[in-house]
């Protein structure tokens, strides 16, 4: 399950030599502090945001291993021109002041991200400091969703609870847990939203993957995998009909009289639908019932009956 939490980001003043070592484990050159520019981001925290999840706290300490040294870039674009900056320290932190919605300590993975003073970097180097780059986003991978209500993985058959429902009073929410993977952090130009404007989306969108049934399988959905799973039996089941729709249609036009091969009425037909082969079939069993008309089997010529005794009706 791929997720994306956006944020914002803040300049720092000033960095002491540990920072600059931390730094310099990234650069094949050593860098001294007059060559980089740094500032912080808030990256996820324990609050739950607009689609009723949350990262738990566990989670956010292995995010902060997984994210430290990982790339900045804009936009999401995984393109090498698109690099321009790099975390080299990450923490968690709790604010002993304030509390959750579900009444736990609010707590956060913050990092400290440096860029090269460059003309290049220059005019993003002015826009964070003006504040116009600041929603920043950051993308990973948790293995599992669990319900706040059961603790069972929330879409599984044994977790019957719907997000965002209450239940005794509670508030049903999903906690991302057991993070595999951070991929990134990027500025966007969304606009930050809850609590330093963070937020979250799924990453995952049909084109990053070969097929339907990849999506399903990588969003873990239970439901949805039900309810794939019935589309593809239906799919199997309209395939086998069409194929013997478009069978008989061309043996109908073959027999019909109607002068068209078999190879030209198999190649015709072959990308039609239903609607445009049942047409067909109609036209070609309508020039059969003209050329092969009913015929009265009744024995009933050149006699008068004055009394029916039965024989007009043998066949």
């Amino acid at each position: 399950m791929r997720v994306i939490k956006e944020s914002v980001a803040e300049t720092t003043e000033g960095l002491n030599p540990e920072s600059i070592d931390l730094i310099n484990q990234y650069a094949k050159a050593e860098l001294k502090e007059e060559d980089v520019f740094t500032f912080s981001v808030l990256l996820c925290d324990n609050e739950i945001d607009r689609d009723n999840e949350c990262f738990g706290t566990d989670s956010l300490n292995i995010l902060s291993e997984l994210f430290t040294g990982k790339t900045g870039i804009f936009d999401h674009d995984w393109k090498a021109q698109s690099q321009m900056a790099r975390i080299y320290k990450t923490e968690v932190l709790t604010d002993p002041h304030e509390l959750t919605q579900y009444g736990e300590q609010y707590t956060y993975l913050k990092a400290y991200v440096y860029m090269l003073k460059t003309e290049e970097n220059s005019q993003i180097i002015a826009e964070i400091n003006g504040g116009i780059k600041k929603e920043v986003s950051v993308g990973c991978s948790v293995k599992k969703k669990i319900c706040s209500i059961c603790g069972e993985e929330i879409d599984s058959p044994m977790c019957p609870h719907t997000k965002g429902q209450l239940y005794d009073g509670k508030m049903c929410f999903g906690i991302l847990s057991e993070p595999t993977d951070a991929y990134e952090w990027s500025f966007v130009a969304v606009p930050a939203q809850k609590r330093a404007g963070v937020m979250k989306r799924y990453r995952n969108s049909i084109s990053e993957y070969g097929c339907l049934k990849e999506y399903v399988q990588a969003e873990g959905n239970y439901r949805l995998e039900k309810e794939l799973e019935d589309l593809e039996k239906y799919s199997e089941m309209g395939k086998r009909y069409l194929k013997r729709l478009y069978e008989e249609t061309v043996e109908l036009g073959i027999v019909s009289g109607s002068g068209f091969k078999r190879e030209f009425l198999e190649k015709t037909l072959k990308n039609m639908g239903e609607e445009e082969l049942l047409e067909y079939k109609k036209i070609f069993n309508k020039k059969i019932d003209e050329a092969f008309p009913p015929l009265f089997q009744l024995n009933t010529e050149n006699k008068k009956c004055e009394k029916l005794v039965g024989d007009e009706f043998l066949i």
